[in-house]
């Protein structure tokens, strides 16, 4: 019972003694306790400590127990006191916490909190999806890696879980990566929904229509994202969401290629960006592709054309109904 006042069995043993045997020496009180005589005067040490023995003064040299009544109360009466001085420095510390978020709020822009680095990033999605009432939606082009996704799958499964709706959507491209499929079939099982699209809107995430996460640089989404609050930014994001969401393709599904035109709804894609005056590269970097593979799909499709140029290929599509 004693121990939870800091006591140790042996020195509570050897307390209980000398209340039992007030005249007991060392070597006696070693005897009824089963201990060496040298552990017995480190017990008393150890009772010296919390004042609860005394130097006798019947027998010079011996130590005596001070009554539990006074002794045993005072140790209470201290641990009360250490216990309150740790509440108010709880509270202090909690009162400075507030502070400090209240100090971090009123930094924020009223447009958005600029979040630099990966870690700033995950740590706001995490916060963000763990908060999440009623819908998560996102847009992830390009490729992700594996430690990505996997990053972000124990906090998406759980917002699931709670009942949260979730929309992604990804790049057509990603079909073909196994760990993405994988990741989609897995949201799917899960009662999400998982939509693919030859090109997709810039990244995004969208947490219940009050809050998304777009990237600084839409080229290098690992420089830091924008975290925006403003309803009409908002607004603009999810409409862009929407109308690319609605002639998107559900994963597990697919979309064969029409025998009739040749053309793949991914190079039809190609066609109509190039047709737009986007450079290679910059069409690349809308499908997901490097700017080998743009030059060899289209001139694949010259080839099919029969078209010397491309502009030519994007007439004779034209004509063709291709387009």
């Amino acid at each position: 019972m004693l121990q939870a006042l800091g006591l140790s069995t042996d020195a509570t043993d050897v307390y209980q003694a000398m209340l039992d045997h007030p005249g007991h020496g060392v070597d006696q009180l070693a005897e009824v306790c089963g201990l060496t005589p040298s552990l017995v005067h480190e017990c008393l040490g150890e009772l010296g400590d919390l004042m609860l023995v005394r130097a006798s003064s019947e027998h010079p040299g011996q130590m005596r127990a001070v009554d539990p009544d006074v002794g045993l109360a005072d140790i209470v009466a201290r641990q009360e006191a250490d216990l309150a001085a740790r509440q108010a420095d709880l509270a202090a510390s909690r009162a400075a916490v507030t502070r400090m978020l209240a100090d971090r709020v009123q930094y924020r822009s009223t447009h958005g909190e600029r979040l630099l680095g990966m870690d700033a990033i995950q740590n706001r999605l995490e916060r963000l999806c763990h908060a999440a009432h009623t819908e998560i939606v996102g847009v992830q082009p390009g490729i992700q890696s594996a430690d990505d996704l996997d990053a972000g799958r124990e906090h998406d499964l759980a917002a699931l879980a709670r009942g949260v709706s979730m929309r992604s959507l990804f790049q057509e491209l990603a079909r073909r990566h196994a760990h993405i499929a994988d990741y989609g079939c897995t949201l799917l099982r899960h009662g999400g929904e998982v939509r693919t699209a030859p090109t997709i809107p810039q990244r995004m995430v969208v947490v219940d229509r009050t809050h998304a996460l777009v990237p600084i640089d839409p080229a290098d989404n690992r420089k830091g994202a924008l975290h925006v609050t403003e309803p009409g930014i908002v607004s603009a994001l999810l409409e862009l969401f929407e109308q690319a969401w609605t002639t998107a393709v559900p994963l597990g599904t697919t979309r064969p290629d029409d025998p009739q035109d040749g053309l793949t709804d991914h190079e039809r894609e190609l066609l109509r960006l190039l047709g737009t005056g986007l450079t290679d590269e910059a069409a690349g970097q809308r499908l997901g592709l490097t700017d080998r593979t743009i030059r060899r799909q289209v001139a694949s499709i010259m080839e099919r054309l029969g078209a010397s140029s491309r502009f030519e290929a994007g007439t004779k599509a034209a004509q063709r109904g291709w387009l």
